[in-house]
């Protein structure tokens, strides 16, 4: 088929390089967002998708929205089969679906119905899940509720990290998005809808929603922190200060601190939670770089009784 693939960041790229490494499908024009500022300098710089498909000579269109009427009718003039999509990050109009012959086929990071929306596999995680995985489904008007051609599983570790988990499935589902796209080209996969119950919602995690509460678990501020790794942050409060908390380890056989009582011995930092400790591995204090958090404590010399949080 001939396919225009739509997609903007990191976890894009190994979909798109799937489809060009397939030789079977001709990968004709990449759709991205437009160039974003980024750095010190703030200066405008191309996604990762814009650069992967410029480095394999594909063109490349950046519409400032999908219902451009330029964009549109570049888009029919290609005339695609079949649109892939991976985080390509704005909602694409009926008259845009209807282009391609196969319709715009949506990679997501679940197992639909479960979790729809931005964030997947960010919530996944803070909801202790065990499993995920990642879908491909045919992309209509509504969340991600369009009907699904296929998944892959994938286990959640105990110390799975948003930026790890998403990782994994952003190759093992490049591997399923083409070949999806194998099986719509020779008519023997069909999108199955969706089930009516089991539905979840994954909205995006700003920073607010990474604030720590530490009268929760330990194992519910364990997998805050996980969840919310490398972005937005898990973040509490130290001495007025925002501290963020990188890396954190439940530690039950602690269970003398209060909700962000902290104590610092030589070489660890625990902290209270509505259960037990959580031991302290990986900080980042407010204009600072990442550290350990016991090196963190030497230089902050904390008092005893002193707390994390408001």
């Amino acid at each position: 088929m001939k396919l225009v693939f739509a997609g903007t960041p990191e976890v894009a790229v190994p979909a798109l390089d799937a489809l060009l490494a397939s030789g079977r499908h001709e990968v004709a024009a990449v759709v991205t967002r437009p160039d974003a500022p980024a750095g010190r300098g703030r200066r405008l710089v191309a996604s990762p998708v814009a650069e992967r498909a410029e480095e394999a000579g594909i063109e490349v269109l950046k519409p400032a929205k999908p219902k451009d009427p330029e964009f549109l009718e570049r888009l029919r003039a290609i005339g695609p089969d079949c649109c892939p999509v991976v985080a390509y990050g704005a909602l694409l109009p009926r008259v845009a679906l209807d282009i391609p012959a196969h319709g715009w086929v949506n990679l997501h990071f679940s197992l639909l119905p479960a979790w729809r929306g931005a964030a997947p596999v960010q919530h996944a995680i803070m909801a202790g899940d065990e499993i995920t995985g990642a879908s491909t489904f045919l992309i209509e008007e509504g969340l991600d509720s369009g009907p699904v051609y296929g998944t892959v599983t994938e286990e959640i570790r105990a110390t799975d990290t948003s930026g790890d988990l998403l990782t994994r499935l952003a190759f093992a589902g490049a591997g399923l998005l083409a070949a999806t796209m194998d099986g719509i080209e020779d008519g023997t996969l069909k999108a199955v809808p969706q089930p009516a119950d089991g539905i979840s919602l994954a909205p995006k995690v700003n920073v607010e929603d990474a604030h720590l509460d530490w009268n929760a678990p330990a194992l519910r501020v364990d997998r805050m922190v996980r969840g919310c790794t490398p972005a937005p942050g898990a973040w509490t409060t130290f001495r007025g200060e925002r501290l963020k908390l990188i890396q954190v380890a439940p530690v039950p056989d602690r269970t003398d601190l209060a909700p962000g009582q902290i104590a610092a011995g030589k070489n660890t930092v625990h902290a209270g939670t509505g259960s037990y400790g959580v031991e302290l591995l990986w900080v980042q204090a407010q204009g600072k770089k990442p550290m350990r958090a016991a090196d963190w404590a030497r230089g902050v010399r904390i008092g005893e009784g002193e707390r994390l949080g408001d």
